[in-house]
């Protein structure tokens, strides 16, 4: 009788506990879909030609209503992995969770090294494919004047995440990108880097 009141209770507590995860798990998904959803709102709002102004602090419209001390600075297109997002001015948490962050260096497609952070979802949206780029792989890159500078991978790596040797900006002239994103199972950086395609 205690062997059956014992499975009876370990089979509630299981229960209850498959029940809180489909609970967390469900507003997991929503966040990223929500989160996905203003990003692809915000890229959507800006075709290339809309993009740009006369002037380079072209503020984004407020259909992100939450977010309004930054602008877009361009937008990184990658056919192969399907890959197209706005490119924003600054980097904090709250704005990794709507589209990629210039993290360190110029802006887009000038000389020095760009390096743009964006966050590795479960769902493969932002940076979460860029461990797929190889040697050769193409980047678009619009910058802020419009102007479209394709960029060639030459380097993808798994560093430390306390390695920011990869944002130095001694490029010997050249314009360059760097993108960044966590490997959050080993607690490290992927980075992939690619130079103008002259």
């Amino acid at each position: 009788m205690k062997k059956l009141l014992f499975f009876k209770v370990v089979f509630l507590i299981s229960i209850i506990g498959v029940i809180v995860f489909s609970l967390f798990f469900a507003l997991y998904v929503y966040d990223i879909n929500k989160i996905n959803k203003t990003s692809k709102n915000l890229a959507n709002s800006f075709s290339i030609s809309y993009l740009y102004s006369d002037s380079p602090l072209y503020f984004a419209n407020k259909q992100t209503e939450d977010y309004t001390d930054y602008f877009i600075i361009g937008i990184i297109k990658i056919d192969k992995l399907k890959l197209n997002y706005p490119i924003i001015s600054e980097v904090s948490d709250e704005l990794l969770k709507i589209a990629p962050c210039r993290f360190a260096g110029p802006l887009p497609n000038n000389v020095g090294n760009l390096c743009i952070a964006g966050h590795n979802y479960l769902d493969n949206t932002f940076f979460a494919k860029i461990r797929f780029l190889e040697q050769g792989d193409e980047i678009d890159l619009y910058g802020i004047d419009g102007n479209l500078i394709k960029y060639s991978v030459f380097n993808k790596e798994e560093i430390e995440s306390s390695d920011f040797s990869c944002t130095s900006q001694e490029t010997s002239g050249t314009k360059m990108i760097t993108l960044m994103t966590c490997n959050s199972v080993k607690q490290t950086r992927i980075i992939v880097q690619a130079s103008e395609i002259l």
